[in-house]
């Protein structure tokens, strides 16, 4: 096994490396956010159905479920930095791969791959993190990892989608897989080289996620990150059929949501370290009261975006808080754990459209989508409540 030097955690101002990381993740969670931008040109490009174009946003869903946990246990005795560069080359070459081919069968399965190696980088990334830093800023440095998917969201996603707007669809993707090739490269040549503490092993990976504690935390993860989605995923068709927001308007309000998500994280990175309950039940009971009341106030403009803003706020200021938690609880064993924590924020995205769906097809109008993120917030309630009495 090769070993690595482990790089000493710094105090002060977070380190270089912590914001290469959040820059990797941008470039990668792009490609994610892209992709619904260009959907109907993909359909008639591939001359495939709408909905199986949609099936490759579900294929990379899959890939991120289900690729976390494994890839955490097979690259645990790789070097972390040997790990990163290597789920960004594979990331970029099947990306590539797929932007060569016309063959839907080919593209589907490098959207899946691509999915795999982002929750591997993804996983990997967050325990890097906090290891150039000391204990007292673990949410703090996590929270800035993470920004790098809310920047994707508010710039990288709608950047690319308008990049492929002039250059054919493909053009955004090949913006992402070059710049998660630089990204790659930066890792290389800037990153210090990080390794776990102790030898690792697998064993007391599993043994780690054998804590009751652990899985109250997946769950908080699971319900908070659906709670905010489902609300999010159907903003366009809710602003323009319910509160009569012109359609010109729509990609500048749900940028607000982009923006309140980057404030959350900033301002939960610094609370969480000290007072992550705090954190926590601040993200869960702010989710459920802008849910309910975009729900009453549907058809007020002013109260509907200034409410945009603040559900971005409350959905990311819970998530530095999620890591920190993870990784006290898991502390002599991280990685397995933070995986499964990247498992189930992609859950809980993923489990969105059937949530929404059971409702739509039921009758209900667009605002019950809404109530349903707000109900989801409250279940997460008890659940931080209960994670409390084991917060140290």
């Amino acid at each position: 096994m090769s070993v690595e030097a482990q790089a000493p955690p710094t105090r002060g101002r977070l380190p270089l490396g912590v914001y290469l990381l959040a820059l990797s993740l941008f470039a990668m969670g792009s490609a994610e956010f892209l992709l619904a931008g260009v959907l109907p040109a993909i359909a008639a490009d591939l001359d495939i159905s709408l909905s199986a174009a949609g099936a490759l946003i579900s294929a990379f869903a899959a890939g991120v479920v289900v690729g976390g946990p494994p890839l955490a246990i097979l690259t645990l005795r790789w070097p972390r930095r040997t790990t990163l560069v290597a789920t960004q080359a594979v990331f970029a070459v099947c990306l590539a791969i797929g932007l060569v081919t016309d063959d839907y069968a080919v593209i589907v399965l490098t959207r899946f791959v691509c999915g795999l190696a982002y929750a591997g980088y993804w996983a990997v990334a967050a325990v890097t993190a906090i290891s150039l830093v000391t204990p007292d800023r673990t949410a703090r440095a996590s929270g800035v990892v993470v920004s790098g998917l809310s920047i994707a969201m508010i710039a990288g996603g709608p950047a690319g989608a308008l990049l492929s707007y002039f250059t054919g669809w493909r053009g955004g993707f090949w913006a992402v897989a070059i710049l998660t090739i630089a990204a790659a490269v930066l890792t290389m040549v800037a990153l210090p080289a990080t390794s776990a503490s102790g030898v690792p092993s697998v064993r007391a990976e599993l043994q780690t996620m054998r804590r009751p504690q652990l899985w109250v935390v997946f769950a908080i993860t699971l319900l908070s990150t659906a709670a905010y989605m489902i609300s999010f995923n159907y903003l366009a068709a809710f602003l323009t059929s319910i509160t009569g927001v012109p359609p010109v308007w729509v990609p500048a309000i749900l940028t607000l949501f982009g923006v309140g998500a980057f404030a959350g994280l900033s301002v939960g990175g610094r609370v969480a370290d000290r007072k992550p309950t705090r954190a926590l039940l601040a993200g869960a009971v702010g989710i459920a009261a802008t849910s309910a009341l975009l729900a009453l106030l549907s058809r007020n403009v002013v109260a509907v975006v200034a409410l945009v803003l603040l559900l971005g706020v409350a959905g990311f200021i819970l998530n530095p808080a999620i890591y920190g938690r993870v990784f006290t609880l898991a502390a002599k064993a991280p990685t397995l754990a933070g995986a499964t924590t990247v498992s189930a924020f992609q859950l809980g995205i993923s489990l969105v459209p059937g949530l929404a769906g059971v409702a739509l097809n039921a009758g209900a109008g667009l605002t019950s989508v809404i109530w349903i993120g707000a109900a989801l917030a409250v279940a997460t309630v008890p659940l931080i409540l209960l994670d409390r009495r084991h917060t140290t």
